[in-house]
């Protein structure tokens, strides 16, 4: 018998870039936990077959989904989409802010444009994600939000200086929207993936295959890249009844990343 304490029937689910990558792994695992899951993408062609072959996998696993176009740079889109994904399931039980971007550039290289358009997809608009989700679960009194982050939270690395200060924001906004929300029946925590194979962060890598696996050798005691299906159960975990009394928290999954 699968453990109860992790059963997520009958939750209702939103999850943000949700086309390919994380994104779609963490709604099918939270529906393979039981949960009803809305998702969410950029208004693209590319973007909306990607949450509609998600949606598939969602119904694949005998669980409800929607489909939204987001873009989370916008927030008159993060509030239209929320309150209709609400409307549309009955109610908002779970948020995983997921959207994200990565550019690498040398520090010295970092445009204007390069570090809005980091900021602003992963720290800005996560934050409006929350307030609008935290919106439709304080009248029911039970909510569990969930970022993905980094283990790039806790640590620097080269030509990420955008991304790694999203991802620490990050980490310490969940801290603040924990301690406020508390008090109304709503979690707030975040995951912090290592390096992870997505389309993502295989389009963002421009370097050489035995490059990547010297420093995956050197950094990573895993000695891989990660799959996204290994994040599923620190998602699944966070949105349930087991983590009722983690709050705050960042979950590193870094296959000992952060650790050597």
């Amino acid at each position: 018998m699968p453990y109860p304490g992790l059963d997520l029937t009958g939750r209702k689910a939103l999850v943000t870039g949700a086309a390919r990558g994380i994104g779609a792994a963490l709604a099918i695992g939270l529906a393979q936990a039981g949960a009803d899951v809305a998702v969410s993408d950029l208004p693209t062609p590319e973007a909306r077959a990607g949450v509609a072959a998600t949606a598939a996998a969602i119904r694949q696993a005998g669980q409800s989904s929607w489909q939204y176009d987001m873009d989370v740079q916008s927030i008159s889109a993060i509030n239209t989409t929320t309150e209709q994904a609400a409307h549309d399931m009955g109610r908002l039980d779970i948020l995983v802010n997921n959207a994200g971007i990565r550019r690498r550039a040398a520090a010295l290289d970092v445009t204007e444009a390069d570090w809005d358009a980091v900021l602003d997809t992963n720290l800005k608009g996560a934050f409006f994600c929350a307030q609008a989700a935290a919106r439709q679960m304080i009248p029911n009194g039970f909510g569990r939000i969930i970022s993905v982050s980094s283990q790039l939270a806790l640590v620097g690395a080269p030509h990420r200086a955008a991304y790694c200060a999203s991802k620490g924001g990050l980490a310490n906004l969940t801290r603040v929207l924990a301690l406020e929300w508390a008090e109304h029946g709503i979690t707030v925590n975040a995951i912090g993936p290592g390096p992870t194979t997505t389309p993502g962060l295989l389009e963002a890598d421009t370097r050489d295959a035995d490059s990547v696996q010297t420093d995956l050798a050197l950094r990573m005691p895993l000695g891989r890249r990660m799959d996204a299906n290994e994040l599923a159960g620190a998602a699944i975990y966070l949105a349930s009844d087991s983590a009722s009394a983690t709050t705050g928290h960042l979950l590193v999954v870094d296959g000992g990343w952060t650790a050597n």
